[in-house]
């Protein structure tokens, strides 16, 4: 297995319980230091109680992502505490559907809050460390809605596109200065704790795996995308199950 550098930390902003959770995970078996946030502590305390229960290195923080001073000072704290920030992971995404008459001011600005102000602090600061050093990964989670709108979708999508906009200019503008900014599109149900409650249909097998996304295989490809050859740098890339009709 490859190892991370010495001391090397990837920072997850929206470790939850499905993806966000599986890639710090999977970066703190290949050698990193997971910090990991959500909003409320007690959220993380799962995750934590995983990782350390292996033997990993975990550093949890609450952080509303969408507050400056506070994205700010996380940053800053875990290159002066922890280590030098490696990847750092936006897996933010609050999916929500309305009618278009019926979508508030207040939740459309929420989502884009949540899903596209708060990834560009979040890349924001990440760039502002990594760039002296030549070197990092910068990963944002997207969705089928970052490119192609649904009904009902109007706010999510809105704020999912602005994320893939911001993606895209970032990776333009740091690529050459040796940082590798990535987009992915998770372009399919994830299998989590509310599809095995609300959605069992999902998971029948059609007909040798479930169709839905494997937390554990998403962050797979995350690792093997930062792993990547400079010269064969991957911006974007999709991931769906087999059996996803897209």
């Amino acid at each position: 297995m490859v190892q991370a550098d010495a001391n090397e930390v990837i920072l997850v902003v929206g470790a939850g319980d499905a993806t966000g959770g599986a890639v710090a995970t999977r970066f703190a078996r290949g050698g990193f230091t997971a910090v990991v946030t959500r909003r409320k502590l007690e959220r993380l305390a799962g995750l934590a109680g995983r990782l350390h229960a292996e033997g990993l290195p975990v550093h949890p923080f609450a952080l509303d992502p969408r507050v400056e001073d506070d994205v700010v000072s996380l940053f800053s704290r875990v290159e002066r505490e922890i280590g030098p920030l490696g990847v750092v992971v936006f897996n933010i995404g609050p999916n929500v559907q309305f009618p278009i008459v019926e979508t508030t001011g207040r939740v459309y600005r929420k989502i884009w809050e949540l899903a596209a102000y708060a990834g560009f602090l979040t890349g924001r600061e990440a760039a502002r460390h990594m760039a002296p050093r030549g070197r990092g990964s910068i990963f944002f989670t997207g969705a089928t809605a970052s490119v192609r709108g649904g009904s009902g979708f109007s706010a999510f999508a809105g704020a999912k596109f602005a994320l893939r906009a911001l993606a895209q200019s970032m990776a333009r503008e740091l690529g050459p200065q040796g940082i590798h900014v990535a987009h992915a599109i998770i372009d399919g149900p994830i299998d989590t704790a509310f599809i095995r409650e609300h959605r069992q249909d999902l998971l029948e097998t059609r007909p040798l795996k479930p169709n839905v996304l494997d937390p554990e295989d998403i962050a797979e490809v995350y690792w093997s995308v930062h792993k990547q050859p400079r010269s064969a740098w991957s911006f974007e890339f999709d991931l769906r199950p087999w059996a996803e009709a897209w």
